[in-house]
């Protein structure tokens, strides 16, 4: 695998993971933050911002996949 490579992959599971945490943070389970973290068209802001304003986490889910 050629640096490139390695590099463009360690981006993307750094960016996964702090999407991954980033939605645990927000109130989703394991398995919802999963689900919407390795989802590219599920907008981040978006989906924390639903549960701050209380929607629950499985309605949340429901609405942004």
């Amino acid at each position: 695998m050629s640096t490139n490579t390695e590099t463009r992959l360690d981006e993307v599971t750094e960016i996964l993971s702090w999407r991954y945490e980033s939605l645990l943070d927000a109130g989703y389970s394991e398995r919802e933050a999963l689900l919407l973290a390795t989802c590219d068209d599920v907008d981040l802001h978006l989906a924390c911002d639903l549960v701050a304003r209380g929607c629950p986490a499985r309605t949340a889910v429901q609405i942004l996949v």
